[in-house]
């Protein structure tokens, strides 16, 4: 899966625009994910608020590097490897995903276009990839 330049625009725009109210964004975003699927809380043993600054950090240099993901690989890949020890399933990551774009969706209101969300969906996709695929990719039987 590969991002079109007109879409890591489209991230990057959007993402400026959600960036000023970070602490908010993430506060939504965790009350949704908890809505969408109470099993995970219990992975989230930290200070939530923390965690929701660790979360749009993590974000901010990802939608940065979009121009050249080979740089995030090692810091994707030790992301994942975290997450499978604190006991994320790969299904996880597509609660978490809906969890962002509804969290997108509420932030940006009318700029939430069908393209910018498909931009992140595309943008989200390929992140939890580089993230999770030397974890969870099994052989062809």
């Amino acid at each position: 899966m590969v991002l079109s330049s007109d879409q890591i625009k489209l991230v990057q725009d959007t993402f400026a625009l959600v960036a000023p109210q970070a602490d908010e964004a993430a506060q939504i975003f965790y009350a949704r994910l908890f809505e969408l699927d109470p099993s995970l809380r219990p992975l989230f043993k930290h200070d939530l608020r923390e965690q929701g600054r660790k979360l749009m950090q993590m974000l901010s240099i990802a939608v940065h590097a979009l121009d050249n993901i080979e740089s995030l690989l090692p810091a994707l890949k030790a992301l994942g490897d975290r997450h499978a020890g604190y006991g994320a399933q790969i299904e996880d990551y597509e609660t978490v995903g809906a969890a962002l774009l509804w969290t997108l969706e509420q932030g940006l209101g009318e700029a939430f276009t069908p393209e910018v969300s498909e931009a992140w969906a595309t943008t989200y996709a390929v992140l939890v990839e580089a993230a999770t695929a030397h974890l969870f990719y099994q052989e062809p039987a």
